[in-house]
């Protein structure tokens, strides 16, 4: 109550997300109320077999079994259908006889000489043994099989007619009859199957559709009665053109056939009295699901009454809502940083995310699975629980940045006037095989700092051209009492190995240690603003942000200016409150002490200035993060190079992990719980663009097998399309709204940053599986002040990415071609490789973009550049 109290509006908000929760259930979930019938059903197919039992393993039901069945049945039904005379169908005469009812029985004719010559005895035993009998069916569906031949049929026909004294046809759809004249001279009557489902036709028009055809055969064949054998429609499965199997669906065609069977008179039986999980293996979950009863010998749905697609949503609905309520009301006791609005829509979001893996959860383990859909559903259930888990990890985001009442760390510049007694900065320069312009650039900036207290180290290592490092070598003899120069050969460690180097060469009175990219050109305030805050013993490093030079006038690069920005935007302040940065190598300055503490920089590890930020954090210093820019550098000029270097930092990332993943564990101490959550959602990001490259090439690989056995490989349900297509779209939006509130840029600025950003997918994807397998990688050195590549090349660049595009976007066009547009599982589907396809897409794109020539002024630039170089 005190919480409530100190709290309320946080509260009102979950209160507030809960009954909109619950409003949305009920929306979704509206009942129907088609016409309703009252009276008895003439006639239902019937298979005996129990929900665990299957006719493919050799099952068979028990007497007892069915008798409780057609017990079950004999109330509502005047007349029982069956297609064989044995696994357990032969029982059912027996059972008729004794509950009145009729049957109609039929004989299963295959391939299989033998076998038929065994049903037709059995069919013309049982016929003149029980009375019930009063029709029968020799084969079903045989012809639309091409089982047997026309002529091998009639024999068979006349071969029974003979032996009985009971009217005799065979089943087949309407197609069938009039393709097949003889053969309707050959029966007694006709036995039609009228499935509009199967054709594609829409639930309004079905009933309508399966009475035209049934007038067509009357007016084909007038000297002849029919008998609807199957008719029906199924209350699960995929769609077929325009038509949607679900329970409304099932419920109204029913109802409707029901009241115009009974007006027209017609003799029919209904497909099918019991849910038959078995049929899932030969016709895909529509199979499985004509029944009226469910596998629970439970009804599906009233004759008359409303009817709800999902009858059990209100207990779905209570789970969500119970299982989203804890960490809702956790968030609103924790977080009294987060404005009314931000608990309002974070809660709506953790009842949103949690809503649908409830739904997704009932909707698959529906009861009519086999062991291996059951294994395939709960792969798909962990991927979209992964899922939603990313989407509130960027709905968090989303939040804080936002909805922030205001941050509880400082993030400006020192401007106070600089002390007599300020603490030596050893400024550390890497480079390896850079251009020496660029390097002297560098270099200048440094001699121009307003502090009075610093030396500069320079170290290039492995760079094997003296034509490259002397002229730098050269420039550093200048200032002997500022720079000194280093140049190693065969120096192991790469860049973290040249700072190790740096450190043991810095001079014994320096107390920090910054590190600059060899391409920063470095404010004259730098020091000046940062150093300062060392003053606190705690803090072990300062961080400002990577900014950049050399993007105006250049599409590409303004492009990845902008994508850049927006982590030291918006990414770095969120996780500075939380004291989580993480460190980089260019524009940071780190406590000496603290470094030789934690030891040094890792040369095992491919992103070393990340890595020793967490060492810092695990050892309890705190950081700073200044979000202003002292320093400017060169964005990469290639596309190949913006990937090399993404590359690097997320298999770095993984090292990172795989090093230190006991420090996350619960109970793991030397790094609080913000810090874990920070580091691991920002790895989490980076985990599901590999998962999105896995789901890519598997989604390929189904349409594929879809496109090939239609009949075997079914689209995945819509509980699961639906969420994917959301997650997307949601974390596209977020960042352009978070773009829009906290960076600086307009809207086409922001696109193209999404798009340049989007275009790291496949990169990002590919660097962390090869981080889980792998343990070693090469530096790789991100190139700058290379040449624009050609046309070509911007193929070249994004190869990978482009075969990836045309096999999503071929089988998106071979799936709406096959299964028709109308068909709104495979427009849903279709739609979805779209939206996988779209970070592939942006990869080429911005690769083409990067392979324009330059615009003038970048040109000039360019020159200008070179000629300051001279």
């Amino acid at each position: 109550m005190l919480a409530f109290l100190g709290r309320p509006m946080a509260y009102l908000a979950v209160l507030a997300a809960t009954g909109l929760t619950v409003a949305g259930w009920w929306a979704a979930n509206r009942p129907d109320d088609p016409v309703p019938w009252e009276g008895m059903i003439a006639g239902v197919a019937f298979s005996p077999f129990q929900a665990d039992q299957s006719p493919l393993n050799g099952d068979r039901p028990s007497l007892d079994q069915v008798v409780q069945d057609m017990r079950h049945l004999a109330p509502h039904v005047g007349s029982i259908r069956t297609y064989s005379t044995r696994d357990g169908a032969e029982l059912v005469p027996e059972v008729a006889d004794t509950l009145g009812l009729s049957v109609t029985l039929g004989a299963w004719l295959s391939a299989d000489r033998t076998q038929n010559a065994l049903e037709l005895k059995a069919l013309v035993e049982m016929t003149r043994r029980h009375p019930s009998v009063h029709r029968v069916l020799v084969g079903n569906e045989v012809l639309l099989r091409a089982d047997l031949t026309v002529d091998t049929l009639l024999a068979h026909i006349r071969a029974v007619r003979t032996a009985v004294a009971v009217p005799v046809s065979t089943a087949e759809p309407w197609h069938v009859w009039l393709d097949h004249p003889e053969l309707a001279k050959a029966v007694d009557f006709i036995a039609v199957h009228l499935l509009p489902y199967w054709e594609g036709l829409s639930v309004d028009q079905a009933v309508d559709y399966a009475l035209m055809r049934y007038g067509q055969l009357q007016a084909t064949y007038p000297d002849r009665s029919i008998v609807i054998t199957e008719i029906g429609w199924p209350s699960a499965g995929p769609w077929r053109q325009g038509a949607e199997a679900s329970l409304i669906n099932q419920a109204r065609f029913i109802r409707t056939f029901l009241n115009a069977a009974d007006r027209l008179g017609l003799d029919y039986y209904l497909m099918e009295a019991i849910d038959q999980p078995w049929k899932r293996a030969l016709e895909g979950s529509a199979g499985s699901a004509w029944g009226l009863w469910g596998p629970d010998r439970s009804a599906k749905f009233p004759l008359a009454g409303p009817v709800v697609e999902r009858p059990q949503w209100p207990i779905w609905c209570l789970i969500a809502v119970l299982l989203a309520l804890g960490p809702c009301l956790a968030f609103a006791g924790r977080r009294t940083d987060i404005k009314a609005g931000g608990h309002l829509f974070f809660s709506l979001l953790i009842h949103l995310t949690l809503s649908a893996l409830i739904m997704s959860a009932g909707t698959a383990f529906d009861g009519r699975q086999s062991p291996g859909a059951t294994v395939a559903w709960s792969a798909l259930i962990l991927a979209q629980t992964l899922l939603m888990v990313m989407v509130l990890v960027d709905g968090l985001d989303l939040t804080e940045g936002l909805w922030l009442r205001q941050t509880r760390r400082r993030r400006d510049p020192v401007r106070t006037p600089l002390r007599t007694d300020m603490p030596k900065v050893s400024i550390h320069v890497p480079c390896y095989n850079e251009p020496p312009f660029m390097v002297i650039q560098t270099l200048k900036a440094l001699t121009r700092l307003d502090y009075p207290n610093l030396e500069v180290i320079v170290v290039d290592n492995n760079t094997k051209d003296p034509a490259v490092w002397r002229p730098v070598e050269i420039f550093c003899d200048q200032y002997p009492e500022l720079i000194r120069f280093h140049h190693l050969d065969e120096w192991p460690g790469f860049k973290a190995g040249a700072l190790n180097y740096a450190l043991s060469v810095t001079a014994a009175d320096a107390d920090i240690i910054a590190v600059i990219d060899s391409d920063y050109q470095v404010d004259a305030k730098w020091l000046a603003a940062t150093v300062p805050l060392f003053d606190r013993p705690d803090v072990g490093f300062v961080q400002s942000p990577q900014d950049y030079r050399d993007w105006k006038g250049n599409l590409f690069k303004t492009m990845i200016h902008w994508e850049y920005a927006g982590f030291f935007h918006i990414g770095m302040v969120r996780r500075d409150e939380y004291n989580a940065i993480i460190q980089h190598g260019t524009m940071t300055l780190i406590r000496r002490r603290a470094l030789e503490q934690v030891g040094g920089w890792a040369d095992w590890c491919i992103t070393e200035d990340a890595e020793l930020g967490l060492r810092l954090f695990k050892a309890g210093y705190e950081a700073h993060y200044l979000n202003h820019s002292f320093g400017r550098g060169l964005v990469p000029d290639s596309f190949a190079g913006y990937k090399s270097q993404r590359f690097r930092w997320a298999y770095g990332a993984v090292q990172m992990l795989k090093r230190h993943w006991r420090d996350f564990l619960p109970g793991a101490r030397r790094l609080n719980a913000g810090q874990k959550y920070q580091f691991l959602a920002g790895w989490m990001v980076w985990f599901a663009d590999a998962a999105h490259l896995l789901f890519a090439t598997a989604a390929i690989a189904w349409s594929l097998g879809m496109l090939a056995f239609p009949s075997a490989i079914e689209f995945p349900p819509h509980v699961f399309l639906l969420p994917a297509v959301f997650a997307f779209l949601f974390k596209v939006s977020a960042g352009l709204w978070l773009y829009g509130y906290r960076v600086p840029c307009s809207l086409r600025e922001r696109l193209g940053a999404a798009a340049a950003g989007m275009a790291l997918t496949h990169t990002v994807g590919r660097a962390m599986l090869a981080g889980l397998f792998t343990s070693k990688r090469p530096f790789v050195r991100t190139p700058k002040c290379e040449d624009h590549p050609k046309l070509v090349q911007g193929l070249a660049m994004a190869w990978e990415e482009t075969v990836l595009l045309a096999c999503l976007w071929a089988t998106a066009l071979g799936t709406a071609v096959a299964f028709g547009t109308d068909n709104r599982n495979a427009l849903l589907w279709s739609w979805l490789l779209v939206v996988q396809s779209l970070p592939h897409l942006s990869a080429l794109v911005t690769s083409m973009i990067n392979a324009l020539p330059e615009s003038q002024d970048q040109r000039r630039r360019s020159i200008t550049i070179a000629e300051a170089a001279d």
